[in-house]
């Protein structure tokens, strides 16, 4: 039945995969109240690309918000612990360092603790990499893991992490939630989308067997193809090309070589970079490529020669262009996921952006009719996002030294964006970084970037040199030392997903033996 009086009450999510599932998971979490209905259509017929594996801290709000158990989420999706991100010849070849979702060190009177390493170690050649002042990154060394309390003492209450999982099953695991809360889940193809003459809103969608299925606002998950907020309205797409080039991706799976490591690793190539993500029962492999540099068959050779394990799926090619939608949300119409844009997995904000999405649109959910002034604020701060996230990727590509490939000179002579040249010109100075607004990306992710690619500013910050040098050192000494011995004395993480219950019970009591990650 139609609604009469403008009242938001049907609301339809078109598309399932994980942006689909999560939308329905949330929506009907609160707006699913008797007064509204939230219906998701989507197709068996039709397949997804499955956005990512792996994904960054906010997650696990995401979870906690709907009451999932993260034992069981674990379990029910063959899931893993993230601690950060191993990079692998970004800088130059042969380097390697960690991007860790927690901080670096402790901050010392207020003074950030990269300005005081800075100091240290320019004096002190015994300094050691930053990532040894990390909690995050020395358990991720030796493949360790603890779950952090707020109440701990111990320098586990320093970790901060996320997951890695099966997409696909996630998104079954969200379904049976969302569908347990009240979504109503309508199968079929759709083939048709009808539209107000007048305001050129979306009034229903039509699938194969005629039904149409009506909504007073819709949800476009439906992938690259866009049908509503592209297709329907027209939307552009604002192309990103030029700062980030890659169109392509070679996917497969593997047998795991050895117990699951708590973090991704991304290793550079000659025209494009491979990523690893360990799961309990496989690892996920790819090579992102730019096929102006290197085609679909030589990326899958260079993916096949490094893939660790034997290989257990054919090779999928995944085609894409980076970029963002010209506005999320038009008319009544919200996109979320690949429908909205895509920025390459580099940082696994895939997910992320997603929830993101559905997080904004929750706070600016509209009652009775859609404010302009609402609809403009989502779109204003998507745009935000997805512009702090390409930024913060383009920085990976420029701030190297490698000139061994044509791809490689281009990428470190290219301009880059205003707001990353100005991010970087200050850290050029003194190391400094100043977070904009709500941008994801905190300091001790710049940090990790900008030093774990040779990036190092002229000098540090003058007023680390207000504090004794004698003393800093010693509380520095006292860290690196506290990390290590808390890092050895955790479990593996395969040790604690068995502990807690998230291991998946069909592997029974296979194990595997410890394998340090140096």
């Amino acid at each position: 039945m139609r609604n009469t009086d403008n009242a938001i009450e049907n609301v339809v999510i078109v598309g399932g995969g994980t942006a689909g599932w999560m939308c329905a998971a949330a929506l009907s979490r609160y707006f699913n109240d008797g007064r509204r209905r939230i219906t998701l259509v989507e197709s068996d017929a039709i397949g997804t690309i499955g956005v990512g594996e792996a994904t960054i801290p906010p997650i696990a709000n995401f979870n906690r918000m709907l009451d999932i158990d993260e034992d069981t989420f674990l379990r029910e999706t063959n899931g893993t612990y993230k601690l950060g991100i191993e990079f692998v010849n970004w800088g130059a070849i042969g380097d390697r360092y960690f991007h860790p979702f927690g901080d670096f060190g402790e901050d010392l009177h207020g003074i950030a603790f990269h300005q005081l390493y800075l100091r240290e170690r320019a004096r002190n050649p015994d300094a050691g990499p930053i990532s040894e002042y990390s909690m995050c990154s020395v358990a991720a060394a030796g493949s360790r893991f603890g779950r952090p309390r707020a109440d701990a003492r111990s320098a586990v209450s320093q970790i901060r992490y996320a997951y890695h999982f099966d997409a696909g099953l996630y998104a079954q695991f969200l379904r049976r939630l969302a569908e347990k809360q009240g979504t109503i889940r309508r199968e079929g193809k759709i083939i048709q989308v009808h539209q107000d003459s007048e305001s050129g809103n979306v009034v229903s969608v039509e699938v194969e067997s005629g039904e149409k299925i009506a909504g007073d606002l819709f949800i476009d998950c439906s992938g690259f193809r866009a049908l509503l907020i592209g297709d329907a309205l027209g939307v552009g797409v604002e192309d990103w090309s030029h700062w980030l080039p890659m169109d392509g991706a070679v996917a497969m799976q593997s047998e795991n070589a050895e117990t699951p490591a708590p973090f991704t690793r991304s290793t550079a190539h000659g025209a494009g970079w491979q990523w690893r993500i360990p799961l309990q029962h496989r690892t996920g492999n790819g090579h992102v490529f730019c096929s102006a540099f290197c085609d679909a068959d030589e990326a899958e050779r260079i993916l096949l020669e490094n893939v660790p394990g034997k290989v257990l799926t054919d090779p999928r090619l995944i085609r894409f262009k980076t970029g963002m939608r010209d506005v999320a949300w038009s008319h009544n119409v919200v996109a979320l996921g690949l429908s909205s844009g895509f920025i390459e997995p580099l940082e696994s904000t895939a997910i992320h952006l997603i929830q993101n999405g559905i997080a904004r649109l929750s706070a600016l959910f509209p009652d009775r009719q859609i404010s302009p002034l609402e609809r403009d604020e989502y779109n204003r701060g998507m745009r935000a996002t997805y512009e702090d996230v390409r930024d913060f990727i383009i920085l990976h590509y420029k701030a190297t030294q490698r000139d061994d490939t044509p791809f490689w000179r281009e990428m470190a002579a290219m301009e880059v964006p205003d707001s990353l040249a100005h991010k970087m010109a200050l850290w050029e100075l003194h190391g400094r970084v100043f977070r904009e607004n709500a941008e994801l990306f905190a300091l001790p992710s710049w940090v990790a970037v900008m030093l774990g690619q040779n990036k190092w500013p002229a000098r540090h910050d003058p007023i680390a040199d207000t504090l004794d040098e004698d003393k800093v050192a010693i509380a520095m000494k006292q860290m690196r030392e506290g990390y290590r011995a808390t890092a050895d004395a955790l479990p593996t993480q395969e040790e604690f997903l068995r502990r807690t219950g998230a291991w998946a019970a069909e592997r029974g009591g296979a194990k595997f033996v410890t394998v340090a990650q140096a």
